[in-house]
Parts: structure tokens; sequence; C-alpha cells
């Protein structure tokens, strides 16, 4: 990098580690092993990838910053089992990135904070996604795992937590990265997992919930869905849900439960 003369850029939010020994527990905790095929966001300088090109059989990675070209280029020129792309993982459609693996993969990656949440939510019902293992802020990563009743409890919490096994394996102190970060880092490691539930559904009434913390499930739902009080009364004590309750109290079961018994869809979806 330094004979390239490189520069980290701000604007894509780059934060390297050189630490092999960190890097090496990132690969172990994301639980990839020989035959595995990976799909890697941001691949930077390269640390991260090499190390899983080590592991696996396969590594396609991201990077939208073009000035890595040579660097990326010269370090991987040998090795056959990586692939790196220049583009932005996240205006590059699923279809066209899932076209690099003949079948299932996993997402390891030390993500840039500021696409944390949309790339999470890119690959979250994919068929073909079997594990993603990602660094994000310590802070985010909070509000992935929280707990019900918790100020940290929020639609994050409740929309991941749907989708798939929320965990944090490590917390990574800030003096990791290079240039160092204001803020601390966790990996976060989510097994997607199947639903039977319309999702549509599910994110709207979620949302609608949580339009104003301070606010009753019931007077959320009732503003945010422009329908009368009494017509979600009722569909809340079908569900066995405390009308006076506030959306982060309510279990991920009892917003899966709203939603399947949900028999008015259309009046809602307006």
């Amino acid at each position: 990098m330094q004979l390239n003369n490189f520069k980290f850029n701000k604007k894509f939010g780059q934060n390297f580690i050189f630490d092999t020994n960190l890097l090496c527990a990132i690969v172990r905790d994301s639980g990839v092993k020989k035959g595995d095929d990976v799909l890697e966001i941001g691949a930077g300088a390269g640390t991260l990838t090499d190390v899983l090109a080590d592991v696996c059989n396969y590594v396609v990675s991201y990077e939208i910053d073009n000035n890595l070209t040579d660097i990326l280029n010269a370090k991987f020129k040998n090795k056959k089992n990586v692939k790196i792309i220049f583009a932005d993982a996240l205006n590059t459609s699923l279809q066209e990135i899932e076209n690099n693996f003949k079948d299932k993969y996993h997402i390891v990656a030390n993500l840039p904070y500021y696409i944390t949440t949309p790339l999470i939510f890119k690959f979250i019902e994919s068929q073909r996604v079997e594990s993603i293992t990602i660094m994000v802020q310590k802070e985010v990563a909070q509000r992935m795992v929280a707990n019900v009743g918790t100020k940290d409890y929020g639609i994050l919490t409740v929309l991941l937590n749907f989708y798939g096994d929320v965990s944090i394996s490590r917390i990574v102190k800030r003096q990791s990265f290079t240039p160092v970060p204001n803020v601390d880092s966790a990996v976060v490691n989510i097994k997607p997992k199947r639903h039977e539930c319309n999702c549509e559904v599910f994110s709207k009434i979620v949302h609608k919930s949580f339009a104003m913390r301070r606010k009753t499930i019931l007077n959320n739902l009732s503003t945010g869905f422009s329908v009368d009080k009494n017509i979600i009364a009722t569909w809340l004590k079908k569900n066995n849900i405390d009308e006076k309750l506030r959306a982060e109290d309510l279990t991920i079961s009892n917003f899966v439960d709203l939603t399947k018994t949900f028999d008015t869809i259309t009046a809602f979806l307006s």
C-alpha cells in the first residue's frame, strides 16, 4: 500500500485490519471451512480475503475503491480461488452477485458502517446464503441482539431476528483498525432461518408499531394504519396482547402472531 501511495478514503468508510491473529479469529467465528464458497464485501487491503482464501474453496470479493486495483490484483495474481470484482455490491443486483457461485455461499465481511443495515437486508432473504458473519459498529451490534423491553430493542432487532438467529462472537477494539475509528466494533453472526408468514405485512406492522416509541401499540397501529382503535383492540385481544403495551414490550413471536392472524391485509397495505 505504501509503494502504491494509497490514501484512505473517508467516503468509503475505510478502516482496515492487519492483525493476522484477529483475522484468523474472525474466520473461525464464521465457521466457514474447506469446500465452502464465500462472498466478501469490501476487500480493502485484502487481508481478510487472504485468510479466507487459505481456508475456503472460493472467495468472491467486491471492492468499491478503484484505487485498490493494482494492490489487490498484485496480491492475488497467483491465487486461483480468489475473484476480485471492482464494483459497488450495494448497487449490484442480487442475481448478478449470486451468478458468481454455483450453489450456496457464506458472507464474511468487515463492512463500512454506513452500509451495514442495507447490505444485511439485501442478502438475508436469499435462499442461497448459509450464514452471514460481519464486523459492525459495537452499538449497532448491541441493537441487533437487544432484549425485549430495553432501549436498544427496536425495528432492527425485530426484523433481523425474524429473518435469522443473531449473536455476537467478539468485541473488537478500535485500536485494531487502521486508521483508528471513533468507535469499537463487534463481530456478528447471523444464521438465516425460514419463516411462515407474510414478510411484507410483518415489516409494515413492525414499522408502524415503533413509529412513536412512547405511544402504546394500540395508538401506533391505529394511527399508522388509519384504522379505528376498536378494530385494533379486538385484533390485539385475539392475540393475547395487552393494548397498553408499547412495541418494545412485544416479542418477535408476538409480531409473528399478529401477522398470521391478520385476515384483513389489504386494508392495512394502503
